[in-house]
């Protein structure tokens, strides 16, 4: 026993030192020179960092450590500033986890002056595999987290980032059913902003592969091993039609859209498009419409220096800056 119990240990050290690896090479080669963000000036934002390195190494870490915060996120003493007054809470997407989700985003943000949290849900401790619990329980553990992140930093209001199931479903619900939103007094709002990476809006056909376990009636078996978000996320679940029954959005919050036309989740695209309802605002945007030589799909659209320049205006619009494009590949981003 007590030898199994020193191989645990070794184990876990191991662990441990690859994930430090891991993400002391992502924030290298993520987050450049030191020089970098002062030769930018004051006129303009830095730029995002560009490296097809950035998601895999990610990737390695999350899998290794899932409980892991990435870099830039998650210092439960930072106080917002004037410039940047709402913390920013990053909501990773289905089958991921906070540390593989947000490799690019977290540092960034941080680097622009946010107060940056990324929240882990939806998932066992320990297990790299998160987001897959029945999404109105996903939506409570966001709750749980804005509630914490509000009390920590003193803010009034979070804006929150989120990618695929973390753009879309849940954070929707959470807004809708969970106290993120007060439709009666919409200054009292806990959220300013909805910010969604190729977010699952109104369900997906996962390239007619979700189509065909609706229409088998095989949803719930494949959720048996795939996680009740998978059903939830189809269209025409009953997460959606409740979610839609209502509108698309809620009093009082800012909801920006990002998505790509070489998306192979959440399909066809135009389901993560909003529709804005009373008080609300919508921003969809069709990143190729913006960079036309942008190759991301929805896995690497969270890698994206174009997509992460496009999340810096829509958290601060009155000091937009143009998109410094570049080519970013499928799967690995950049």
């Amino acid at each position: 026993m007590s030898d199994r119990m020193v191989s645990r240990r070794r184990s876990g050290r191991r662990r441990a030192k690859w994930a430090a690896v891991c993400a002391g090479l992502a924030l290298t080669l993520a987050v450049g020179q030191p020089g970098e963000a002062s030769a930018s000036g004051n006129s303009a934002p830095p730029v995002p960092p560009r490296n097809i390195l950035s998601l895999p190494l990610a990737a390695a870490g999350g899998l290794l450590n899932p409980e892991a915060s990435p870099s830039g996120a998650n210092d439960w003493n930072c106080k917002p500033t004037r410039e940047h007054p709402r913390p920013v809470v990053l909501v990773h997407g289905t089958w991921a986890n906070a540390y593989l989700n947000w490799g690019v985003m977290a540092p960034y943000l941080k680097q622009l002056g946010y107060c940056v949290f990324a929240v882990n849900y939806g998932g066992t401790p320990g297990n790299p595999i998160k987001a897959t619990a029945h999404i109105p329980v996903s939506a409570q553990q966001i709750a749980v987290y804005v509630d914490r992140v509000l009390k920590a930093t003193g803010a009034h209001q979070v804006d929150l980032v989120g990618h695929s199931q973390g753009g879309g479903l849940t954070p929707r619900w959470y807004l809708r059913f969970d106290g993120g939103t007060n439709p009666a007094h919409p200054k009292r709002n806990k959220v300013h902003s909805l910010i969604g990476l190729a977010p699952s809006n109104h369900g997906t056909t996962a390239m007619g592969l979700g189509t065909l376990t609706t229409k088998l009636g095989l949803n719930k078996p494949v959720s048996l091993v795939l996680g009740e978000a998978y059903e939830d996320q189809m269209v025409g679940s009953q997460v959606n039609t409740t979610l839609d029954r209502g509108g698309d959005t809620q009093p009082g919050v800012s909801y920006t859209v990002i998505s790509t036309k070489f998306d192979e989740v959440v399909t066809p695209y135009t389901h993560q498009f909003l529709t804005p309802g009373p008080g609300a605002t919508v921003k969809n945007i069709l990143i190729q419409n913006v960079c036309p030589q942008d190759l991301s799909e929805h896995v690497s659209i969270a890698y994206d220096a174009n997509a992460a320049q496009l999340v810096r205006n829509a958290l601060d619009p009155a000091h937009a800056q143009p998109v410094d494009c570049g080519l970013s590949l499928p799967v690995l981003g950049g």
